[in-house]
């Protein structure tokens, strides 16, 4: 799966370093450079250029180039994804609390394998700054929006790298459902009341990804492996930003996780 991150324009390239050179006579960022080079956890995250985002990335929110049509192939997959939940019949075997734990926990990761599976392509853009008036006459909205985590250039790229991992692996209808269960079936929630009974569906289902891999790659004996180690992968991407950057401009300020339990119910 290619990567569609767009390169930056001229004028919103990063200027980081630019910033850095200029300010560095600067008593505040002198003392701030000081406190950096005492903290020895700073230290060795600086020392890999690749393992420090950019501050840019980071802080450039970022919205849907063409939320329509985009928006509307997430939901299908956000659908398809809850209809694959409950239609498991050891899933409907669980309690109903157990059911909205899982659901709740296991939406966001559920949804990213839907996106790679049905090959969902998407761009996305800086998202317009809003002029003077909007934010003086918008502030109560702004408070709402500042507290929920926006989407960022940063935040885009790493879903991204989920998305091309998964597309590499080149899995098939079966380790992909077989994948699916080994998420929802995640004995490590807290307060569960069948606990045991969801961890021995998860071995279950990981037995099943492994029997049904072997075969079609006898020659990659480290495939299931790397299988594994991507669905870790997955849980690393907060769902606030799947929700605000495909499904926000859909439910306006509903709560996704309510919607979801309410179709999980809707049989």
């Amino acid at each position: 799966m290619e990567d569609h991150r767009e390169e930056p324009d001229m004028d919103t390239a990063c200027h980081c370093t630019e910033r850095r050179d200029r300010n560095t006579n600067a008593i505040l960022y002198n003392i701030l450079s000081q406190m950096e080079s005492r903290d020895p956890r700073q230290s060795n995250l600086n020392r890999s250029p690749f393992s420090h985002p950019c501050p840019c990335d980071r802080r450039r929110r970022v919205c849907l180039k063409r939320p329509s049509k985009t928006c509307q192939e997430a939901s299908a997959v956000l659908v398809k994804t809850v209809h694959f939940m409950r239609n498991l019949p050891a899933f409907n075997q669980l309690p109903l609390n157990d059911q909205f734990s899982l659901l709740q926990k296991c939406w966001a990761p559920l949804f990213i394998l839907g996106l790679a599976q049905e090959g969902v392509r998407f761009e996305v853009t800086d998202t317009p700054a809003d002029s003077m008036l909007k934010k003086i006459l918008m502030n109560r909205q702004e408070s709402v929006d500042a507290e929920r985590e926006q989407p960022t250039v940063a935040g885009v790229s790493k879903l991204k790298s989920c998305l091309k991992r998964f597309g590499s692996l080149d899995l098939s209808p079966k380790e992909y459902a077989y994948l699916k269960g080994t998420l929802i079936f995640n004995p490590d929630i807290p307060e569960l009341n069948a606990a045991l009974f969801i961890e021995g569906l998860q071995q279950e289902a990981q037995k099943a990804l492994e029997e049904v891999g072997q075969p079609l790659h006898p020659d990659d004996p480290g495939r299931f492996a790397r299988i594994l180690l991507s669905a870790s992968m997955l849980q690393t991407i907060p769902p606030t930003l799947l929700t605000e950057l495909f499904f926000r401009p859909l439910i306006g300020e509903a709560d996704l996780v309510e919607l979801l339990v309410e179709m999980l119910l809707f049989r």
